[in-house]
C-alpha cells in the first residue's frame, strides 16, 4: 500500500512540476514580451527622432557652413550609433528568448515524449485536413 501511495504522488508530483514551469514558462514569457514591447517602441521613436533630424539637417545644410555640417554629422552618427546599439540588444534579446524557448521544448519533450508525439500528429492531421480543403 505504501507503494501505490509513493508512486501516486510521485506522478502528482511530476505533473505539479511540469504545471509549474508551464506556469513559470508562461509569466516569463509574459515578462519578456512587455519588455520587448517597450523596447520596440522606444526603437520605432529613436528612429522616427533620426529621420527627423535627417530630414532636418537636408532641409537647411545648403545655409550651413562646414562647421555646422560638421557637428551637425557628428550628432547625427551619436545618434545612429545609439539606434544601432539599442537594435543589436533587442536582437541578442530575442535570440536569448529564442534559444530559452527551445530549451524549454526540449525539456517538456523529454519529460513527456508520448504526449508530445500526440500533439504533434493530431497538429499536422488538422493542418493535413485544412489544406485538403482549399
Amino acid at each position: 500500500m505504501d507503494t501505490t501511495t509513493s508512486s501516486t504522488t510521485g506522478n502528482g508530483s511530476g505533473s505539479d512540476k511540469a504545471a509549474a514551469a508551464m506556469q513559470s514558462a508562461k509569466g516569463t514569457y509574459n515578462e519578456i514580451k512587455g519588455v520587448a514591447q517597450k523596447s520596440a517602441a522606444s526603437l520605432r521613436s529613436d528612429l522616427s527622432s533620426l529621420k527627423n533630424d535627417l530630414d532636418s539637417l537636408v532641409n537647411r545644410s545648403s545655409s550651413l557652413s562646414d562647421d555646422e555640417l560638421a557637428q551637425a554629422h557628428a550628432q547625427l552618427m551619436a545618434k545612429f550609433s545609439s539606434v544601432r546599439y539599442a537594435a543589436k540588444g533587442i536582437a541578442t534579446e530575442a535570440s536569448r528568448q529564442l534559444n530559452r524557448g527551445m530549451e524549454t521544448t526540449t525539456e517538456y519533450v523529454k519529460d513527456k515524449p508520448m504526449q508530445s508525439v500526440a500533439v504533434a500528429v493530431g497538429t499536422g492531421l488538422l493542418l493535413g485536413l485544412l489544406f485538403k480543403r482549399r
